[in-house]
Formats: structure tokens, C-alpha cells, sequence
């Protein structure tokens, strides 16, 4: 049961990075004295990862797996070039849409389940 819970813990904390990822730009331009850092999305990326880890080794189908697997090493590989040459990439935001899809189409498979 408590196996469920952990797709809406990946949904919500690929939905605040998404969010941050659209918004963080925005926010970026006014001048408040707010620089953007890769750190804040390398936590991003590590908070995801229980989540992934979890559904990964649950008996999830294996598509779902695949799926989420393939989006969080977009959201990963994404992160790597912006640390490395400051460079924004769409690949976050396909990446981030995937993880949230997977998590969801994973919840769903589970609560018709149990």
C-alpha cells in the first residue's frame, strides 16, 4: 500500500523541478539578485532519485520502468551540460514530463491494483 505513495513523491518533486525550470528563467531576469545555480537542480535530482529507485525495484511493469528510467537520465544528462557549459537544454523539460507521466500512469497501475 505504502508503495503507491512514492510515484505522488515523484510527481510532486518533478513538478516543482518543471516548475522551477520554467519559472527559474523568468525570475532570473528581474533584478533581484538571485543567480541561478546547478546546485538547486543537483537537489532537484537527488530528491527524484528515491522515487526512481523505489519504483525500479518494485513489480512495476517494465515499459513504466523504462520510461522513468530513460526521463530522469535526460533530467541527469541535462544537468551535466549546464554544470559543465552553462548552457540551458530542453532535454530537462522532456526529461521532467516523462518522470511525471511514468510516476502518474505508475500510480494509477497500482491503486487499480491493490
Amino acid at each position: 500500500m505504502r508503495e503507491k505513495y512514492y510515484d505522488l513523491i515523484g510527481v510532486y518533486s518533478a513538478f516543482l523541478c518543471l516548475a522551477h525550470c520554467i519559472l527559474g528563467p523568468i525570475l532570473f531576469i528581474v533584478p533581484l539578485g538571485i543567480s541561478h545555480s546547478p546546485l538547486l537542480d543537483s537537489f532537484f535530482l537527488i530528491v527524484g532519485l528515491f522515487p526512481v529507485y523505489k519504483v525500479v525495484r518494485s513489480k512495476s511493469p517494465v515499459f513504466l520502468k523504462i520510461l522513468l528510467v530513460f526521463s530522469f537520465a535526460l533530467i541527469a544528462l541535462s544537468i551535466t551540460l549546464e554544470a559543465l557549459y552553462h548552457q540551458e537544454s530542453f532535454l530537462i523539460f522532456i526529461g521532467a514530463m516523462g518522470v511525471i507521466s511514468s510516476h502518474l500512469m505508475n500510480y494509477n497501475y497500482k491503486k487499480h491494483i491493490l
